[in-house]
């Protein structure tokens, strides 16, 4: 239901006081979502940043709290549990939740349990569960995992999934929905309540929501009427705009600027690397000493916590940040979100956005900056879908295969299970609806053998089935490293980076001296692959200070504060954001629309000019194709932009194809929005459309996935969380190339003697939206079919400038350095192309 009736349903005389207190006066999608959840109605609230979403969530809970009987057990029952994707939204829901209950003296417990929450205080809360319980979804997966797990949710009223939108078209999702539906089946009265920003499909994500089954009705939608657009600005630079780069470091004086003219900021990048280059760099700017701070998922958490608590007590100026503060936190003096480089999804921009003015009345404030010329086009667009009210969403996704193998072995560490009831409840679980009976028995031998390549391996042996016919848990090792690996997120392999001292003297060694090595507070983790690459001596930026790598030690990072010009900037494989499907197609019309080019800037506008004289611009369902030669080499470039991961793939495939038709291919490179081969042979004279066939897909893929290392490491995920191979165990903890060797040893068993592995099959399936991008490349082939453009031309075109400057470009990890290297390939590109 839209909110444009006020509903007759009234809240109690102490909550109406509460409000009335304050000087509110409840929404009317609050009062309509208290009202469905009071009757055990499962519902998906709808409403903008700031709209009240989480106390309308929570108040029929503590209705209900305020006026309970005793439980069925008669001893304290868990009453609630609220589920969100962030430990830092957790705790800030807390103290958001604790006001009215302490304000209005509700005798209500509410407590947190996420990774952080110590050992003692988990023990005590299974013994006496909290009324209301604020968690994740790995929290609810071990919960589940745990015994008399049953028992312990046998008075479960209601379940809250908040920031649903975020979750659900994961694997994360995946394995919340299997938690959901097995909760729906131990707590038969529970219902469930979904709190979501504005989506493009509410009624896929309300039949996410539904886990009950049999005669359940349907979850309700309740959409909030109202809330204000938000003020967004792109920021065009007075400095030059790149042509190719991320950094933003040309815009810092600017975006300095902005800083000090607003109350509280928060400076949104797309990746960790980012994030310390940007900070560093704000702080060399700080020439007034404003409080500046860094947060992101790699610092400590103690560090994580001081920063939030500066932020609630508007202690702070402006914050540097990745994803880890996109969602729901309420951060009331924020009043700016300035976004460095392109966002990649409509639907992430108004996320961030949202952290502005978080209150639905008052129009959020975001500034888009730019890194590079392409950026600027991804920035128009996103503005304008932001403007238009229109935005991207995957929608529900078909579950992993290796998630419910892991929740598999979850259900038999806990209570145990029976084979065609467990069957039921999976199918209950919006993104499982496909499994059959024939996979599903697949997955369970897995779990029980390891599969019929290696179920004479006893190790792969994890599950038994009783004389009962329930199916549980082989040893209490098994349960036991089950509950250490828990998951759907696998990370790069990391190494705490620790404070070391020398022992005896302060200070390091002088040459020859011989002293040893103490570790100390830990600072953070960073990627074990970006460490292995630096050598003793050398610097690198991370929590915003500059430290001297001194020695690696097992799985530690041993470093020194330092002073340095050039410090590295660290790199990490996993957060970075794909372009949106939704926001390039938004691109490509730009492009091609002549009309929308007045709104861009005077560089980028004599781009495009000069890309017409010299090329062409083709419609927007059409691929632009150019093929020149440039320093003894034959160049073929392509525009799909569908994203850095499925031109990678694309780049594999056709130096296969141009491999086979003896055009000589020596190499290519991929960006966000192009890709480019080169070889040594002329290709202005190939068939495109042989070149470019849907059929690419077929012989080429299987031939390349079964040697690809990209295919080995989607492989080596799956086996990670499937369970089929353990990170940790008592008392150990395998570092990254061990773990390789284990999974890189399976693959190539199972692909010679099991080539229709459940595992194998688990990987292809990832592979087509994962690492590969297969899907996506699919798509974009059977799209263009029958409608390339191709360029046969005498030289480079400005199209291919931001391309071009990815070629043979080698790690630089000082960042003065990486823009020097670009600026004087840069300076060559540009005289040829626009010259």
């Amino acid at each position: 239901m839209a909110d444009t009736q006020v509903p007759s349903f009234r809240l109690p005389p102490t909550f109406e006081a509460w409000f009335a207190a304050r000087g509110w006066a409840p929404r009317v999608h609050q009062l309509a979502l208290t009202e469905a959840s009071l009757r055990g109605e499962s519902a998906l609230l709808i409403a903008p940043t700031g709209g009240g979403k989480t106390l309308a969530g929570f108040m029929g809970s503590l209705v209900e709290l305020a006026e309970r009987g005793a439980t069925n057990s008669g001893i304290p029952g868990l009453h609630t549990l609220y589920v969100s994707p962030l430990k830092a939204l957790a705790a800030d829901v807390q103290r958001n939740v604790m006001t009215p209950v302490t304000e209005m003296g509700l005798p209500i417990r509410i407590e947190t349990r996420t990774g952080d929450t110590a050992a003692h205080i988990r023990q005590k809360q299974r013994k006496t569960p909290p009324d209301i319980l604020l968690t994740t979804p790995e929290q609810l997966a071990l919960l589940i995992a745990s015994d008399h797990a049953a028992a312990f949710f046998a008075d479960l009223r209601c379940v809250i999934i908040d920031e649903i939108h975020a979750l659900a078209p994961s694997k994360r999702g995946d394995l919340l929905s299997l938690g959901l539906a097995t909760l729906a089946q131990w707590a038969p009265a529970c219902r469930f309540l979904g709190l979501s920003a504005t989506v493009r499909d509410p009624q896929e994500l309300a039949r996410w929501l539904d886990v009950r089954g049999g005669e359940a009705a349907p979850s309700r939608i309740i959409t909030a009427a109202g809330g204000v657009k938000a003020d967004v600005d792109i920021l065009i630079s007075r400095e030059r705009i790149p042509w190719s780069g991320h950094s933003g470091r040309f815009a810092v004086a600017e975006v300095y600027e902005a800083i000090k003219a607003a109350k509280m900021t928060l400076v949104f990048v797309n990746t960790r690397s980012q994030a310390e280059l940007m900070f560093q760099e704000l702080w060399n700017a700080n020439e007034d000493g404003l409080p500046i701070a860094l947060h992101h998922g790699s610092l400590v958490r103690e560090q994580r916590q001081r920063v939030e608590a500066a932020m609630a007590a508007g202690q702070l100026k402006a914050v540097v940040c990745t994803s880890t503060l996109d969602l729901g936190i309420d951060w009331g003096e924020v009043d700016l979100v300035i976004q460095m480089g392109a966002p990649k999804g409509a639907a992430r921009l108004i996320q961030r956005i949202g952290r502005a003015n978080h209150r639905m009345d008052e129009a959020s404030k975001a500034i888009l900056v730019p890194t590079n010329r392409f950026e600027v086009l991804e920035c128009r667009a996103a503005e304008a879908a932001v403007e238009a009210g229109e935005i991207d969403g995957e929608g529900v996704r078909t579950g992993s295969i290796d998630i419910l193998a892991q929740h598999v072995m979850g259900r038999a560490c806990g209570e145990g299970f029976r084979l065609d009831a467990l069957f039921d409840e999976v199918r209950r679980a919006a993104p499982y609806v496909w499994l059959d009976w024939e996979t599903f028995e697949r997955i369970v031998d897995f779990v029980a053998t390891g599969g019929y390549a290696l179920k004479t391996y006893d190790r792969f042996h994890r599950i038994v089935r009783r004389s009962d016919g329930v199916w549980v848990a082989r040893t209490a090792r098994d349960k036991q490293a089950h509950r250490m690996n828990v998951g759907a997120i696998v990370e790069a392999p990391m190494l705490s980076v620790r404070l070391a001292s020398f022992a005896a003297k302060a200070g390091l060694p002088k040459s020859g001296e011989q002293r040893a090595l103490r570790a100390g507070r830990k600072l953070g983790e960073m990627e074990e692959y970006f460490l292995s690459l630096l050598t003793p001596g050398d610097t690198f930026l991370f929590g915003g200070e500059i430290l001297r790598l001194i020695a690696i030690d097992g799985m530690d990072a041993l470093v020194m504060r330092a002073q340095s010009d050039s410090p590295a900037i660290p790199t990490y494989n996993g957060g970075k954001f794909p372009l949106t499907t939704f926001l390039a197609d938004r691109v490509r019309k730009m492009i091609h629309d002549r009309a929308q080019w007045k709104g861009l800037p005077g560089p980028v506008r004599e781009w495009f000019e000069i890309q017409t004289l010299r090329s062409a611009i083709p419609p927007p369902d059409h691929l632009l194709i150019e093929t020149f030669p440039r320093a003894g080499r034959h160049y073929l470039v392509c525009y799909p932009f569908e994203g850095r991961l499925a031109h990678q793939t694309l780049g594999m495939l056709l130096t296969r194809r141009l491999e086979r038709l003896g055009a000589k291919p020596a190499g290519f490179v991929a960006s966000e929005y192009a890709m480019a081969v080169w070889g040594l042979e002329d290709m202005r004279g190939l068939d495109m459309d042989a070149v470019f066939h849907p059929d690419m897909l077929g012989d080429d893929l299987e031939e390349w996935l079964a040697e690809s290392a990209l295919m080995k490491r989607t492989f080596a995920h799956c086996a990670i969380i499937s369970g089929l191979i353990h990170r940790n165990l008592p008392g150990t903890e395998k570092n990254s190339r061990q773990v390789t060797f284990s999974t890189d040893l399976i693959y190539d068993v199972l692909r010679s003697h099991e080539p229709d592995h459940i595992l194998l099959q688990a990987a292809r399936q990832d592979a087509a939206t994962g690492l590969l991008d297969v899907r996506r490349l699919s798509d974009m082939l059977a799209r263009i079919r029958g409608r390339l453009v191709h360029q046969a031309l005498e030289r480079i075109s400005p199209f291919a400038v931001p391309v071009m400057l990815e070629v043979g470009r080698e790690p630089v990890f000082g960042a003065s350095a990486m823009e020097a290297v670009l600026r004087e390939a840069e300076e060559d590109l540009v005289r040829d192309a626009m010259g």
